[in-house]
């Protein structure tokens, strides 16, 4: 017995433990390595993707455009001439320009996702093909090699281009939700069931008569069926209503807790039943007669 009790306290603090590293983990920001030429002139464009909006339908970033040498004034460290970025995904164009003496600042990109969020928690998004280029005066535009940075909490970022034997070819982003969300995610499904199962297990031993009724455990019951629907809501990126944890996990828990209360009242009435009124007469005739007695 003691040595259960130590293993069920050990493997708690080990699956905390690995929870944190998770965590701590995925939260740090990353840089999300793509093989490509530099981009000219010593010119260094970055991608932050910062955030996902609009329910999982679009995917922002902040685009950070660094000039080299060849494009500053060495005297006022400005633009020597006109510099714009066009920045292009399959369906959202965006182009910034900055002119003579200006320097470049930060703007918002917003890229176009393809989902699948049936599949939650093991649901992936994609974005376009997304490119990057710069017109420098009346120059030609220069396609401009891109560096990715993952500044998204709970996901993972993937880039590859669309033709990896071509270096210059357009990037393509991938998600994935990270190891900690998913774990999260697992563990607030197995809350679920362990609610459900512990339901069952008391309603059917009461019932059976192995145990006795204890009255107040009908609102343990209503606590737990109230407690469902905030513990699905709290799923991380809260997944779609009629997706199959639904269908398979939350649906049943309900079913199983229901059940379960049900079985609950019906051995409150098998095993509180009221007394015959003959023993209820017979049963106060005898104290009748022993106060009579005693006096």
């Amino acid at each position: 017995m003691r040595f259960g009790a130590v293993a069920i306290v050990a493997a708690v603090a080990c699956a905390m433990i690995a929870s944190v590293a998770l965590y701590i983990e995925g939260a740090a920001s990353h840089w999300v390595p793509v093989p490509g030429p530099p981009t000219g002139g010593g010119t260094t464009v970055t991608l932050d993707v910062e955030s996902v909006q609009n329910n999982y339908s679009q995917l922002v970033g902040d685009i950070i455009v660094s000039p080299g040498p060849a494009l500053l004034d060495p005297v006022t460290n400005g633009l020597k001439e006109d510099l714009s970025v066009a920045v292009t995904s399959a369906t959202t164009p965006v182009q910034r320009k900055w002119s003579k003496g200006m320097l470049p600042g930060v703007f918002p990109v917003p890229l176009t996702l393809a989902r699948d969020v049936e599949r939650w928690p093991f649901d992936r998004y994609y974005t376009g093909p997304i490119t990057v280029e710069l017109f420098t005066g009346a120059q030609l535009p220069v396609r401009a090699n891109v560096t990715f940075i993952d500044r998204l909490p709970g996901w993972k970022v993937h880039v590859t281009r669309a033709n990896n034997a071509n270096a210059s070819a357009p990037y393509e982003v991938e998600l994935q939700r990270s190891a900690s969300t998913m774990m999260f995610a697992i563990v607030i499904l197995c809350i679920l069931v362990a609610i459900a199962a512990s339901g069952v297990f008391v309603a059917v031993k009461t019932f059976r008569g192995r145990r006795r009724f204890q009255s107040p455990m009908t609102t343990w019951y209503a606590a737990m069926l109230f407690a469902v629907v905030p513990l699905r809501n709290a799923l991380p990126g809260s997944p779609a209503f009629g997706s199959w944890i639904d269908l398979t996990i939350v649906l049943w828990v309900l079913v199983a807790l229901v059940v379960s209360m049900l079985l609950y009242i019906a051995a409150w009435w098998r095993h509180l039943q009221p007394e015959p009124n003959g023993a209820d007469t017979q049963a106060e005739w005898t104290t009748d007669a022993r106060e009579s007695l005693r006096s």
